[in-house]
């Protein structure tokens, strides 16, 4: 009998409203739409506005959808993992609101933090509790508020980031479909290149830390980039290596997007010579800029219609810590089909 493999039998996706253009970004600090683009790939970030909304908000709205979809009630869930760097609050964890939010009053349920990898480190991570046959329905939420922790008088880093979630359900599977493989790796010394200086233990926020701007994103930018080009590309050559996969094997990349050029070096890597105009290279940071444990789920969200069963799909992420990495799965359904039904319309991006 094929070994029980853990599959996504479900995605969806949750954007806020504000869209925040780069020609708004070009009245906040000196910069310019082709400055952006050029640099990053970016043309538009979501915003999550309004007063006491935080991540959860985003990661209810992204498990309410998932759940519509795949026909599960909240009750079902037996465990609900949240991968963010933006919580709701020191404590409780951000999957536990989520989880309250959603009314899987069953479900066992914590945080990830592996900045930008997180949805990769927890995807992987729920897998074996599928594979060891602990649990039958696991939910695994990317969710991050970035504006919230996000220095708006900083070109280098403002223009980058944007707030969403994405959620999957997975299921157990027998029949050679799910996750397959996962490189994941990690290196401290690199927190130094990108970090948030106060609001934790170490510098608790005080009125100095405040009025030094010492809240939001710090980010050594090219030492930052070069790790990212590395490491990425690496871990996905290691991976199709260990699984004896070429790249004519591989119909989908799904790379965290936190710049252009880095998916571009990482597709490259892998032998896809177009680089990000390859059409195996799911592409949606133009729109939503990195939303970082939200990116992820977000590019299945998008690419959903077009993915069919049994179709080789990588993964790849690098982000703060340093964290980075790369899983393999086999798709377990065809994204067409849940497309096409009506009843769903709503729940499809751009709705």
């Amino acid at each position: 009998m094929t070994k029980l493999r853990a599959a996504i039998t479900g995605v969806q996706g949750y954007v806020p409203d504000y869209i925040l253009t780069n020609q708004e970004l070009s009245k906040m600090v000196d910069t310019n739409d082709e400055w952006i683009t050029t640099r990053t790939g970016i043309k538009t970030r979501r915003i999550l506005k309004g007063e006491g909304l935080g991540t959860s908000h985003m990661g209810v709205k992204a498990v309410q959808g998932l759940l519509e979809k795949t026909n599960t009630k909240a009750e079902e869930i037996d465990l609900l993992i949240c991968a963010t760097t933006t919580p709701d609050m020191v404590f409780p964890a951000t999957a536990n609101l989520i989880a309250d939010g959603v009314g899987a009053t069953k479900a066992f349920n914590y945080d990830v933090q592996a900045a930008c990898s997180g949805f990769l480190y927890s995807l992987f991570t729920a897998a074996q509790f599928i594979e060891t046959g602990m649990y039958k329905k696991v939910v695994v939420v990317g969710a991050d508020k970035m504006s919230s922790i996000i220095d708006y008088t900083d070109r280098t880093t403002c223009v980058i980031f944007g707030d969403g979630a994405g959620a999957v359900l997975l299921e157990g599977d027998d029949s050679g479909v799910g996750i397959q493989d996962a490189v994941l790796q990690s290196d401290g010394s690199g927190w130094k290149h990108l970090h948030q200086k106060a609001g934790g233990s170490r510098r608790p926020p005080t009125k100095e830390t405040v009025e030094n701007r010492e809240h939001f994103v710090y980010q050594e930018g090219k030492h930052v980039f070069k790790h990212a080009v590395t490491n990425m590309g690496s871990s996905v050559v290691e991976l199709m290596k260990r699984n004896n996969l070429t790249t004519a094997d591989v119909d989908w990349l799904n790379p965290h997007q936190a710049n252009m050029r880095i998916v571009d070096a990482t597709a490259k890597s892998m032998g896809l010579d177009e680089g990000v105009e390859s059409d195996k290279v799911m592409m949606t940071i133009s729109k939503y800029g990195n939303t970082t444990s939200g990116t992820l789920p977000l590019n299945f969200w998008n690419y959903e219609p077009q993915l069919k069963k049994g179709d080789n799909v990588i993964l790849a992420a690098f982000g703060g810590g340093f964290t980075w990495g790369a899983v393999y799965l086999k798709w377990a359904y065809d994204g067409q089909e849940i497309a096409k039904r009506e009843e769903y319309k709503h729940l499809l991006p751009g709705s």
